[in-house]
Parts: structure tokens; C-alpha cells; sequence
């Protein structure tokens, strides 16, 4: 039995209401699961805490090692995982939608290495600090994101063809990365590539707060877009009939995709397979063909927080940086995706 499809226009606005509650209650129980694992994630390491320590050390009470080691160490890294994680799960929902193509996440068109790539710029000519990182990844984002929306530009930048642009314009950002890397001071260089490979190791509260406020306010622009975004996947023509500037939506869309990415880049470093898989894994738990931006985003901050906690647990003492836990699952699920949608297209 197919899912049911998500119509505009629908006359009594049941299938409106039904996507609605359908979205309330999978957000719920995403929500739900984001914070059994962030308390799971609290409570374990090299100090393992019971709940009642846990609860106590949250309010400042207890031990003063535990109130350390939970208000320091632990909770910036839990909320920063869900703050990247959403902010990965949006991003990834807008440009698949956006592009009308499953592929079309920003980790694949290479907007999150044109973030990297301005980030390492920062870090590696000029030292600067976590606002100016944040802002270097920004504009190179930005950056990267206008010269394939360029490139693409033929009466408009639609599926494939922008796909195809952001794959190569991504090739020729990673090599001027490694340039950047192989040509800057051993210790900036060692800094940035254990950066590189996207980690929450070592998060505090200076470290994440400037990209944290970044994604949270993208998110709430991104949000307040939404019903464009859903009449923008009606056509370019439906969507002018119905009062939105298609080119000018889609430019405010992209502009806040990218700053998410960018935001999160800055935060934990490129972090990939999150915005490609987050926003289809919370399409299948909807049962719609219409993904919620914010479903996505609680979808994202879910699957990042799972995987930073395996990423300290499946070799412990060793923590492993969260992105190549992700990069491994995200190659696999990039390759069944590829082999789905071409048996799809056969006759």
C-alpha cells in the first residue's frame, strides 16, 4: 500500500490536517528519542553517573567533579549535536526540495565544503577565532553556493544539472583544501584536519555558541518559508499563480540552506550523510512524499546525536571524530540510493 501524497488544494483539507498530525506526533516521538539519547549520552563515559547524580549535577549540586564534567564537558556536546544535527536535517530538507532530488543534499553539491573551505582559509592564514571561523565558513558557503547556482544557470538552476555542477565545483574546493593544509604551519595544519573530519571532541560552551545562535536563527527564517517552499514544488508557474516570487523564494531558501550548513561547519567541522539521509528518513516516518522542514531537523539532530555517542563508545577509550562514523554509514546509504533510483528509471 503506497503512502499517501500530500496535495495542495485539497477541498476539505483532509489530507492537509492528516499531514499535519501525521508530522505532530513523528515529531514528538522524535523528540522524545533525542532526549532518552541525550540523557544516555550524559551519563555515560569515563565517569559513569546514575540518574540521580545526573539530576543533581544539572542543577549544581552534587560533587564538584561531576557538576564539571556533566556542565562543562558533557551537556555542550549533547546540545551542540542536536543544534548541528537539526541544523543539518533543515539545510538538507530545503535543497532537496529545492532541487526535487533525493541527491540534491549539500553535502553532495559541495556547499558544506565551500563552508570548509572558508573556515580553513580563517584558521589557516589568519588564526581567528571561533566568531570569525564562524563567519569564514559563512561566506565561503555562500561563495560556493552562488558560483554552481551560476554555472548551473541555464533559464533557471533545476535537478540534475545543478548536481552535476556542485559535484565539480566540490572536486576543485577539496584540492584547494589540501593546498591550504599541505601549505600552512604544522600546528594550524594538524589543528584544522582533526577539524576536517567533523568532531564534537573537546565542544565547550565558547566553542559552540556562536554557530549554535546562527543555526537556531536560519532555522526559525527557514521555518517561517515553509508554505513557499511547498508551493515552490508545484512548478515555478503554480507558484507565481499562487502570489510567490518563485526566483526570489528559492534565492531566500538557498541563502538560509547554505547558512545552515555553514553554521554547522563552523561549529563541529563538514560533517557528511546527516542533510542527505535526515530528510528521507523523516519522509518514510511520515509516510508523505512532502518532507516537514522541522520533522527533518529533529530527524538530523537524532541520527548526529547516535552517532557521536557511537563515535565515543565503539572504541572506547579512543573517541572517534563523529564525521567518520558518519562519512562510513553515509557511503553505504549514498550507494543503495544510487542503485534505487537507477533500477527506478529502467523501463
Amino acid at each position: 500500500m503506497k503512502p499517501a501524497v500530500w496535495q495542495w488544494g485539497d477541498p476539505d483539507g483532509a489530507c492537509n490536517g492528516r499531514m499535519a498530525l501525521g508530522g505532530l506526533w513523528t515529531g514528538l516521538l522524535l523528540a522524545a528519542a533525542c532526549a532518552a539519547l541525550a540523557v544516555l549520552s550524559l551519563r555515560a563515559g569515563a565517569l559513569p553517573l546514575s540518574l540521580e547524580q545526573l539530576w543533581q549535577a544539572l542543577q549544581g549540586q552534587g560533587g564538584r567533579l561531576e557538576v564539571a564534567v556533566v556542565q562543562q564537558w558533557r551537556l555542550p556536546r549533547v546540545l551542540m549535536a542536536l543544534v548541528v544535527g537539526a541544523a543539518l536535517g533543515m539545510s538538507g530538507a530545503i535543497f532537496q526540495s529545492l532541487i526535487r532530488n533525493p541527491l540534491g543534499s549539500p553535502d553532495v553539491v559541495g556547499f558544506n565544503t565551500g563552508a570548509y573551505t572558508g573556515a580553513l582559509v580563517v584558521i589557516t592564514l589568519f588564526n581567528g577565532s571561533h566568531f570569525q571561523i564562524a563567519g569564514g565558513a559563512l561566506a565561503g558557503g555562500l561563495l560556493a553556493a552562488a558560483l554552481v547556482y551560476l554555472l548551473a544557470w541555464r533559464q533557471g538552476a533545476h535537478g540534475f544539472r545543478l548536481i552535476i555542477v556542485g559535484i565539480a565545483v566540490s572536486a576543485m574546493l577539496s584540492a584547494l583544501n589540501h593546498w591550504l593544509l599541505i601549505n600552512a604551519s604544522l600546528e594550524a595544519a594538524m589543528g584544522a584536519a582533526t577539524w576536517g573530519a567533523g568532531t564534537l571532541n573537546g565542544m565547550t560552551w565558547n566553542k559552540g555558541l556562536p554557530s549554535a545562535l546562527c543555526c537556531l536563527l536560519a532555522m526559525l527564517a527557514a521555518l517561517t518559508l515553509q508554505r513557499r517552499m511547498r508551493l515552490l514544488e508545484m512548478g515555478d508557474d503554480c507558484a507565481s499563480a499562487l502570489g510567490v516570487p518563485a526566483e526570489r523564494t528559492r534565492l531566500w531558501l538557498m541563502g538560509l540552506g547554505v547558512a545552515l550548513i555553514a553554521s554547522a561547519t563552523a561549529a563541529a567541522g563538514p560533517i557528511s550523510f546527516i542533510a542527505l539521509a535526515a530528510p528521507q528518513i523523516a519522509q518514510r516516518l511520515q509516510r508523505t512524499q512532502a518532507t516537514s522542514p522541522l520533522t527533518a531537523a529533529w530527524t538530523g539532530a537524532l541520527l548526529l546525536l547516535a552517532a557521536d555517542y557511537g563515535a565515543q563508545q565503539l572504541f572506547y577509550p579512543r573517541q572517534l571524530p563523529v564525521g567518520v562514523v558518519t562519512i562510513c554509514i553515509g557511503g553505504l546509504y549514498l550507494l543503495w540510493l544510487l542503485l534505487r533510483q537507477t533500477g527506478a528509471r529502467k523501463p
